[in-house]
């Protein structure tokens, strides 16, 4: 069912995309969702499941990032009390962001990752 190793891997970009090429996500997306389905080697349905679940916990992973900077990120006048002010209020807003970021990567890579464990299964048939 699930490949670990595809979907740490595929986990691993998807948070280096969101970090650093935030402008580029949805290209970014689905570069890496095709290369996790591509290195699930488990058809299309298997590589759309490794990408989705990848990019499931790319999206916790980059909410918890945030979470940490929100809190911590406030100026040097405000201190801690700052961030968790700001975090407390958008509380809720931010879950449902959060939410929808969730649905929006395992839809994106799931789709690529379908097309790259297509591909790949096909390369593995023909030896």
């Amino acid at each position: 069912m699930t490949k670990w190793s595809a979907a740490f891997v595929g986990f691993i970009l998807a948070v280096i995309v969101e970090t650093f090429f935030a402008r580029y996500e949805f290209i970014g997306l689905l570069i890496v969702g095709f290369i996790t389905g591509y290195i699930a080697h488990e058809g299309a349905l298997g590589g759309l499941w490794n990408a989705a679940v990848a990019g499931a916990f790319g999206t916790i992973v980059c909410a918890i990032i945030f979470i940490i900077i929100a809190t911590f990120g406030g100026g040097a006048v405000y201190g801690i009390f700052g961030g968790l002010t700001g975090f407390t209020v958008s509380g809720i807003v931010s879950l449902f962001a959060i939410i929808g970021e969730l649905i929006y990567y395992a839809i994106v890579m799931g789709i690529s990752g379908a097309f790259g464990g297509m591909l790949s299964s096909k390369k593995q048939d023909r030896r």
